[in-house]
């Protein structure tokens, strides 16, 4: 991790690349893409794209906007339907058009290597080859000590990001919700340095507080059980919408001390409710700052059907924007991520794809925590 800026500026041009470029592809999307580098730079030709994306790098520190877009285009670390390696390239062209007025700094794309999730799962003969293939590296005496499998580089970047320019926030579109893991984990790491006591207020039908699934400790089933050292209490994770379990919510709040708040107590007691109650913890906590991370099963699977585990019975997006408005009123959102948005797994509505009901709604949240982060 540098805290020197011109270093920082460089790791950036190694190891990110343009919005939307993080699946690596030769002609799958291309068009998309095109699209998409056609709204953000007014430009398609891939080299004049990356030209003017290392340019606006520059700008970085100067930029009036607080929130800072980051893409992790990875679905390594899930498991059940993929898909979601796709969600930061269609989530942000819908933003483009569907929340033109929502504007926040975009910082590209971490690089990807498809196969990989952390670097501690890779011997050095991998990492010495992937290095090579990421930064172009031929001389083994002259390889780059920086990460390759996209946990680590995400982390290693975060480290760099708040260390450099404390005072924004990134918010991580994924991508399946490991990536959630180096997000948080760094988030909390530079808040806790600074005094600043956070809680996460972590959207989801599912608790994602496995302790390792299938022996792979870091996945998207278990990324909430690992950040938990780095928060000022275990109760300041405060789950909403959970509702597949194969255990008791009195099993995850005894076990691990957080705080849940199931998806059918928000129907049976409306959540204005719930977030008053979620105030009130806030506010005892003494915390100052919060981090929302919202898996888009967090939303009930009719409007949320393009993503790895749909789920029924779950909330409404307005009941979520009711809580996030509720709450961003009350205490500074500082970092956020929108996570799980599988855009091309198959249709389950009627009329519609579920891909297009399901960007325009996580588009929505996404908008709202990115005003919300620039506040």
């Amino acid at each position: 991790m540098s805290n020197n800026w011109n270093e920082f500026q460089t790791k950036l041009e190694n190891c990110l690349c343009p919005p939307g470029n993080g699946v690596f592809t030769v002609n799958t999307a291309k068009e998309r893409k095109e699209a998409l580098h056609q709204k953000l730079y007014n430009e398609t030709a891939q080299d004049k794209v990356n030209a003017l994306w290392q340019t606006s790098l520059n700008a970085l520190p100067a930029s009036k906007h607080k929130a800072v877009i980051l893409g992790i285009s990875s679905d390594c670390g899930g498991g059940i339907l993929r898909g979601a390696n796709w969600g930061p390239l269609l989530l942000r062209t819908t933003l483009v058009e569907q929340q033109a007025q929502t504007k926040a700094f975009d910082m590209g794309d971490i690089r990807i290597i498809p196969h990989l999730l952390h670097d501690k799962y890779l011997n050095e003969g991998t990492i010495e080859n992937c290095q090579k293939a990421l930064y172009q590296k031929e001389d083994k005496n002259n390889q780059s000590d920086y990460p390759v499998s996209p946990l680590s580089i995400t982390e290693d970047i975060c480290d760099g990001f708040y260390a450099n320019l404390p005072d924004k926030g990134i918010f991580g579109i994924g991508g399946d919700h490991s990536i959630s893991y180096p997000l948080t984990k760094s988030y909390l790491k530079s808040k806790r340095d600074r005094g600043v006591r956070t809680a996460i207020i972590h959207f989801d039908a599912h608790t994602d507080l496995l302790v390792e699934r299938l022996g792979i400790d870091l996945c998207f089933g278990s990324w909430c059980t690992h950040i938990l050292e780095y928060l000022p209490q275990p109760s300041h994770l405060i789950q909403i919408g959970i509702r597949s379990s194969g255990k008791p919510k009195s099993h995850w709040e005894n076990t691990f001390g957080i705080k849940q708040h199931w998806a059918h107590e928000i129907q049976e007691q409306g959540a204005q409710k719930i977030v008053d109650g979620i105030i009130a913890q806030l506010k005892r906590d003494e915390v100052d700052e919060l981090y929302v991370s919202f898996d888009i099963d967090a939303l009930d699977d009719k409007y949320a059907s393009a993503t790895g585990t749909p789920e029924p019975d779950g909330m409404t997006p307005d009941e979520s924007l009711l809580i996030l408005k509720a709450l961003s009123e009350q205490f500074p959102i500082t970092g956020a991520d929108m996570m799980e948005i599988a855009p091309f797994t198959d249709s389950s509505l009627k009329g519609q794809s579920s891909s297009e009901v399901t960007l325009k709604e996580g588009a929505k949240i996404s908008a709202f925590l990115i005003n919300a982060m620039n506040k």
